[in-house]
């Protein structure tokens, strides 16, 4: 029988997930190995074992797709909570039921495609003695242990097209018009997607904003005779002295969300102007990954591979000054890397007179 990896896709999907797994498949088969894709997430991992024989047939085509054609899930046996912290403990009963399905399966190291908790999760199935390797994934590009993250640049560039179409008519109108992202902790994708928008307000996480200072600068593009204004705020974004904007969901469960909503009520009431919020949403998860995530994507497979390989389990993918190089998992885990309000992006946008509203 061939030598088997495994590999899943956990979390969130987004842009890139598929070109990860043809980089793994083809690579794989370079050597003479033979893939075993498991279905949605860490629960494919349970038995009876849920998967399918990944091979050229299997991946043919996968490139230009969004999503993952494993599916993912970010619920489940292997996402419990405790306590007040984030951290996922996996129960050793399921650990251990992984374990078996994996033995069965001949699968002699796993590739997990995921974020910051399956990173963690990923962790806890090493320290168990299952041979893991991480491949990092998340559009919010807020990895502390890596550079960039496939599928952020996809949602910048969905970022950037609603700002193009929302400029005309905002210019038609002469309104301003809100657009709210996706950025829990982080601002990146507001920050990047504003600035290549032509965005005039963008409000991030890591900088607290002040109401009266975003309709001041709204008033001011009104007396340069701008009477449109775009503002770009990330889900995750606070006023000063203010809180996070939640909404509860249909489970119960609480989440970001609204801010876009709130900030367009509170703008319109301190400036008179009419102003209209849009909800970018899961737009920004979807659709074909741009040639650099697709890029990305492909190293970040043939480098979890070549991992196996080389027996460097416990480690997780990473890209740094141009290199996809590899870290140790547990360096990797809870650690954000945010926005610098002080750091050149910021500073840049200041320079060609966006607001941050501070």
């Amino acid at each position: 029988m061939k030598p088997r990896i495994g590999v899943l896709t956990s979390g969130g999907d987004c842009p890139g997930l598929n070109a990860v797994l043809r980089g793994v498949v083809l690579s794989a088969e370079k050597l003479g190995w033979e893939v075993i894709g498991f279905k949605d997430g860490f629960e494919g991992l349970l038995p009876p074992g849920d998967f399918v024989i990944l091979d050229r047939t299997q991946i043919a085509g996968i490139m230009p797709r969004g999503g993952t054609i494993l599916g993912t899930t970010n619920r489940g046996h292997f996402v419990a909570k405790v306590g007040s912290g984030d951290k996922a403990i996996v129960a050793t009963d399921v650990i251990q039921r992984s374990r078996e399905i994996l033995g069965e399966l001949g699968v002699n190291g796993l590739i997990v495609v995921g974020g910051d908790g399956s990173m963690t999760t990923a962790l806890q199935l090493q320290q168990a003695g299952i041979n893991c390797i991480g491949v990092p994934k998340t559009i919010d590009n807020d990895l502390e242990a890596t550079a960039m993250t496939f599928g952020f640049d996809s949602a910048v560039a969905e970022v950037m097209d609603a700002l193009d179409r929302l400029h005309t008519t905002a210019t038609s109108h002469k309104r301003v018009m809100v657009l709210e992202v996706m950025g829990r902790h982080a601002g990146w994708i507001a920050l990047h997607g504003g600035i290549a928008g032509g965005a005039h307000i963008i409000l991030i996480p890591e900088i607290p904003f002040d109401y009266d200072r975003i309709a001041t600068a709204v008033k001011k593009r009104d007396a340069r005779g701008s009477h449109n204004s775009l503002i770009v705020v990330a889900e995750g974004a606070t006023p000063r002295h203010g809180q996070q904007v939640m909404h509860e969901t249909e489970t119960g469960e609480f989440r970001l969300g609204g801010i876009g909503d709130v900030v367009a009520r509170e703008i319109a009431a301190r400036t008179g102007k009419e102003t209209r919020c849009c909800v970018l949403g899961h737009l920004q998860r979807g659709g074909p990954p741009t040639p650099l995530d697709r890029i990305l994507g492909t190293r970040f497979g043939v480098e979890a591979v070549r991992l196996i390989k080389e027996k460097h389990f416990g480690s997780m993918v990473s890209y740094q000054n141009y290199q996809v190089q590899h870290v140790p998992i547990a360096d990797a885990v809870n650690r954000l890397r945010l926005v610098p309000p002080d750091g050149q992006m910021v500073r840049t946008a200041r320079d060609v007179e966006i607001s941050f509203g501070d």
